[in-house]
């Protein structure tokens, strides 16, 4: 059967209906249907609006539609075909308004009773239920003045036609427009720990008809599909992809090579502590913390240069705001010629084209995120790297008051602190210190040929908050053994890592960072659960 380009959604499948190729709907039926889903018979513009049947793969014509985010001045005068979601209605008598959201862009729709619509039509729009999925076919048209409340506010749909694909059920869990309304910084810090409490059940009247809800962490939670659908929400797992989408790809422009390592382990990776274990048939195993022995073990099979983007198993009981128990890790691992500021410049490098690629191609979402957290400052930073070694930034703590020791590590609170010192004094939310003490770093990292108390190794700082750690690795068997055995693990748990060293090894180093870790402390938000999609800590394991 043909089917002309501009013929539509109601009329194809009346057609297809009278010729026997499809089943009319009938309001009995299990389609979901309420009472104003369907078309008055005897109003004249029937075929203009109503619930369609369901969409089951029965035909496909060469009809187009068009993208809410593409709908703009240039299309003004010109009829598009859209498919999104209700967002909102407003409609007050003969006519209103119908707002259609598709991910973080929103567009408003206008229908009033007369020419080209009926009063009939007018009210099945009244009745569609937020969060439909809803087809509109309509002219671009210029408003009197811009729409503020739609991110596409130099242009309005005017409806032709308008149906229902498929319909949202009354009474949410949690209303979108209050899931999406903007926070304020005292809001969002008082979320900044997982929250277990009861919490009232959401109103389900629209909106527009009640005092705005706040829509608790719990809430969001267990309810994240609909949470996700926000416009900040939308344009935060656009900003993930992103990231790992700028990572690979400066990595592979600079001769890397993509590995997958294993996450069912029969050691641990990290001395033994805060792992996830588990029977693997007869045997003890543990779900990997890093794919660090890995990749090293990657190099020494003369790979170069390698990075993995894969999930990674923390089992820290820590319910804060920045510890996640599975995240997403971004790893390389490199060989290096001499020094371990080679691995430091990769690094500063591959971070400026991540910050570069987010600013260039994700304005939109950036805007989307800053509209519901206002409080949000732009990320700054240099293309200068900015590398201070430990003593230096001990001695900038001191010099105000702060008492921190050079042989311990920095706890979070001095983190901040120092990143507060760093901002004001070098205007940049993003450095590295390096040259930690040997007492604060894993059995791997290489002693500082100077002096063995400290180490060739690094942490990199995004707004005072570490998110890597990463070193030169120790790549001599002898010492790699001694220095297993002093941080207690049982050496026969690695001995395939170990024995990789003994064929000869090339010098090397590398470092692993949480993609969400990087997003949240990008964007600047309070709480790592808002940048991933189905966060895991020591209180949820669903959805």
């Amino acid at each position: 059967m043909e089917h002309d380009e501009a013929l539509s959604s109601a009329r194809l499948f009346a057609s297809l209906a009278k010729s026997g190729k499809l089943p009319k709907h009938s309001k009995g039926d299990d389609s979901g249907q309420t009472e104003n889903s369907q078309a008055d018979p005897s109003d004249p513009s029937k075929d203009k609006y109503g619930d369609l049947p369901m969409i089951q793969s029965r035909f496909q014509t060469s009809r187009v539609w068009t993208k809410v985010q593409a709908l703009n001045s240039s299309l003004l005068n010109q009829e598009v075909l859209l498919r999104a979601r209700a967002h909102s209605t407003r409609i007050k008598g003969k006519g209103g308004f119908l707002i259609l959201r598709e991910s973080c862009f929103s567009a408003q729709c206008t229908i009033f009773a007369g020419e080209k619509a009926s009063i009939h039509m007018v009210k099945y729009v009244d009745g569609i239920t937020m969060e439909s999925v809803v087809e509109v076919l309509g002219v671009c048209k210029a408003p009197k003045v811009p729409i503020e409340t739609c991110s596409q506010s130099d242009v309005e749909v005017e409806i032709l036609e308008v149906h229902v694909i498929s319909r949202a059920q009354p009474g949410l869990p949690l209303q979108i427009l209050d899931a999406a309304h903007p926070v304020t910084l005292e809001e969002e810090l008082a979320e900044q720990t997982a929250q277990d409490e009861d919490e009232p059940a959401p109103s389900s009247a629209p909106s527009e008809e009640r005092k705005r809800s706040k829509v608790h962490q719990r809430t969001r939670l267990d309810n994240r599909v609909l949470d996700l659908r926000t416009p900040a929400n939308q344009a935060v797992l656009r900003i993930d992809s992103g990231v790992c989408r700028f990572f690979r790809e400066y990595l592979h422009s600079q001769g890397f090579v993509e590995i997958h390592t294993p996450k069912l382990l029969g050691g641990t990776s990290e001395g033994g502590a805060n792992v996830f274990r588990l029977k693997y048939f007869n045997r003890e195993a543990c779900l990997a913390q890093s794919p660090q022995l890995f990749k090293q073990m990657a190099l020494m099979a003369d790979l170069d240069r390698v990075f993995e983007i894969g999930p990674v198993f923390r089992a820290e009981d820590s319910n804060t705001y920045r510890h996640l128990c599975e995240f997403t890790g971004l790893d390389f691992e490199m060989t290096i010629k001499e020094h371990y500021n080679e691995l430091m410049s990769l690094i500063n490098n591959m971070f400026i084209h991540i910050f570069k690629g987010i600013e260039r191609e994700y304005a939109p979402e950036l805007a989307a995120v800053h509209e519901q957290f206002p409080f949000i400052s732009p990320f700054q930073y240099s293309e200068e790297p900015l590398w201070l070694t430990f003593p230096e930034a001990v001695k900038m703590l001191n010099d105000v008051g702060v008492n921190q020791k050079v042989n311990e590590d920095l706890n979070t609170e001095n983190e901040k602190r120092l990143g507060g010192l760093v901002k004001e004094k070098y205007h940049t939310d993003f450095y590295i210190v390096h040259r930690y003490p040997s007492t604060v770093r894993p059995f791997y990292t290489m002693p500082c040929a100077d002096d063995p108390d400290f180490t060739c190794s690094y942490d990199v700082f995004m707004r005072g908050e570490e998110i890597i750690s990463g070193a030169q690795r120790l790549h001599d068997a002898a010492m790699l053994e001694a220095r297993i055995r002093k941080k207690g693990v049982d050496v026969r748990t690695v001995q395939d890592y170990v024995n990789s060293f003994k064929y000869g090894a090339f010098p090397h180093g590398g470092c692993g960072v949480g993609l969400e870790r990087v997003v949240m402390l990008y964007l600047g938000l309070k709480n790592i659960r808002r940048v991933s999609m189905f966060p895991r800590d020591p209180k949820r394991l669903t959805p």
